[in-house]
């Protein structure tokens, strides 16, 4: 799968640091606040991740391929009680040729628009559900599928202490899109583990594990809309660090990860390398 959200790949809703006068005077507290509400994947927080992803030893000539995300995050309040969540994926790829030396395309890839309906004040378990979409805008045959896909998709997570722990998991299904290229029936799971630390550093791990259903291996029987010689599975494993912090008046969220893929399909990535900025717009407070 060529787009995934990212949390990245992201406190509980802004509410609780709003409700401390003495937090918001605090600008540790107020980092802190701030980081939590970054590992949040329906907090009430603007943000513009700026995900970088390069994908080693791919294919036996052991190339690199490239993802660039832009990934817009962007809450609305629909009700004193429900918010929702836009996230939206615009990968930008690079996928070189496997089988040459040499060579390769570049172009964008599929959209991936994901919409969450979340309580805009949520208890100790924060969640938020709804559609997850896949749209075929992209520029070539090796950067995207060729087809509109659409499922649903659930986020839950908790934020005890320093730690922020959930997942994200959703299934889409493609409904529409050129008859040549293979139907799409896959599945993407995110659980995420971080660890807030201080000065705005902060442990990660979030690995995306994906699942084409349609993959068959060489062995197995496979119908026209099966790809053949494939791996169902993709079961990456690593992590990283990040940091909340501010560049001159911009608060930024930096993060560094690395990931090996314990299990992948013949010739894809054994590794990657992941490097995201994100750019945050936190509410300011109402002015007494």
């Amino acid at each position: 799968m060529l787009v995934a959200i990212s949390t990245a790949s992201a406190t509980a809703q802004s509410a609780p640091a709003a409700s401390d006068p003495s937090a918001a005077a605090s600008p540790a507290n107020d980092t802190a606040a701030l980081a939590k509400a970054t590992q949040n994947p329906v907090a009430s927080l603007i943000s513009v991740p700026l995900q970088n992803n390069d994908n080693f030893g791919i294919g036996p000539y052991n190339r690199t391929g490239n993802i660039f995300n832009i990934q817009p995050v962007i809450p609305t309040k629909l009700s004193d009680k429900v918010m929702l969540i836009t996230r939206v994926i615009q990968p930008i790829v690079w996928q070189p040729y496997a089988d040459q030396p040499t060579g390769g395309q570049a172009g964008l890839g599929d959209m991936n628009p994901t919409f969450f309906l979340s309580p805009a004040n949520a208890g100790k378990l924060i969640y938020g559900v709804g559609p997850a979409f896949v749209i075929p805008t992209a520029t070539s045959a090796q950067t995207g599928q060729g087809k509109f896909s659409l499922g649903p998709s659930v986020v839950a997570l908790v934020q005890p202490g320093h730690w922020t722990v959930g997942v994200l998991i959703n299934n889409v299904f493609s409904v529409a899109g050129s008859s040549n290229r293979p139907d799409v029936n896959q599945m993407l799971l995110q659980y995420f583990i971080n660890y807030n630390m201080k000065k705005g550093y902060y442990l990660t791990s979030g690995p995306i594990v994906t699942a084409n259903w349609n993959a068959k291996g060489n062995g197995d029987a496979a119908s026209g809309d099966d790809i053949t010689g494939g791996s169902v599975w993709v079961v990456p494993f690593g992590g990283g660090i990040g940091q909340i912090r501010r560049l001159g008046f911009q608060p930024i969220n930096w993060t560094v990860q690395f990931y090996g893929n314990a299990v992948h399909p013949p010739g894809a990535s054994p590794w990657s390398f992941k490097f995201q900025i994100a750019l945050l717009y936190p509410k300011m407070p109402k002015k007494k």
